[in-house]
């Protein structure tokens, strides 16, 4: 039996959590990626997740070290026509912005950087307002064109611009975004549901939330009067100052002890049953921090569960 689903109208067919790259070559190094990208895929995994800019942040990285990463393991393991690669253009520090010409040179280095000769999907991390969506679109459908790119997809766009982007791919016959990459996960859920999400639907488009974990809270190792030793604790534990966040926890807690599962199963498991949603994006360091997310493919939630998570982070 095949997990994989189409993403979309595209002809992708991806697996139901998208394994982020964000990691590999920041908290992860090239050892611990690989091991990570292998059990991932023996899982039957087959949707990474990167970007140019990744790890940028990073003091001594300049952007692309994940790219690099995955690009190597691809080549080490030959499995390049099993993987689908999505990655985003817009915030490496070298090929900032959506102008036509960056959008090109920008596709070029992750290429390179990758190894391939074809990206799978191809975001627009950050939208440029400043920036015509004409020209965007223009320009990502050259690549399609061109065969660098197989499909593209918006990240981090307000509705008004995704449609004017969609109307105008297909009054002009161009290539059409097959899917939306919003921020989305039970204790952040304001952005993406509403008009985003209207127009997502009313397009056919896939959606592929990221910070599906909200950082690592929905995990459940971050309580009140504990620490944490990551990266991302600070981000994460805001969320225990709110009562939204301490209600969804509770809920979590209860539904994943009667279910036997992890939190982080039961929380990407809400997220995977949402609609639109096609796979959640969520990353791990390590081999062991894979199992509760691989185990969103078999874990489907009642009703009564999915009302009970939606009502607690209201």
């Amino acid at each position: 039996m095949t997990l994989l689903r189409p993403l979309g109208s595209s002809d992708l067919e991806v697996f139901p959590l998208s394994l982020g790259g964000n990691v590999f070559g920041w908290t992860a190094d090239e050892a611990q990626s690989f091991a990570v990208l292998d059990a991932y895929a023996a899982a039957g995994g087959n949707f990474v997740d990167t970007a140019d800019s990744y790890s940028a942040w990073v003091e001594g990285h300049t952007g692309g070290e994940s790219e690099t990463i995955i690009g190597k393991w691809v080549r080490a393991r030959g499995n390049r026509d099993d993987v689908v690669i999505a990655t985003k253009v817009s915030q490496h520090p070298e090929y900032r912005g959506l102008t036509a010409t960056n959008i090109k040179k920008a596709a070029d280095a992750s290429l390179s950087r990758l190894g391939t000769d074809h990206i799978d999907l191809y975001y627009t991390h950050f939208d440029q307002p400043e920036v015509p969506v004409e020209e965007i679109v223009t320009a990502l459908d050259e690549l399609v064109k061109a065969g660098k790119v197989r499909a593209i997809a918006a990240s981090n766009i307000t509705p008004e611009r995704l449609k004017a982007s969609l109307d105008f791919s297909d009054r002009e016959g161009l290539a059409r975004y097959v899917a939306l990459q919003p921020h989305y996960n039970l204790v952040s859920r304001d952005t993406y549901e509403g008009p985003l999400r209207t127009v997502a639907a009313d397009a056919g488009l896939a959606t592929v939330p990221y910070f599906a974990l909200a950082k690592g809270f929905l995990t459940g190792k971050y309580r009140l009067g504990t620490t944490v030793d990551s990266p991302r604790a600070e981000g994460a534990g805001a969320y225990l100052d709110t009562p939204r966040g301490l209600r969804v926890l509770a809920a979590l807690d209860e539904i994943a002890e009667s279910r036997e599962a992890d939190l982080a199963t039961v929380a990407l498991a809400w997220l995977a049953a949402q609609p639109t949603v096609a796979a959640p994006i969520a990353s791990a360091r390590t081999v062991d921090q894979l199992p509760a997310l691989l185990k969103v493919a078999e874990l489907t939630l009642t009703d009564e569960e999915l009302k009970q998570l939606t009502e607690a982070s209201e």
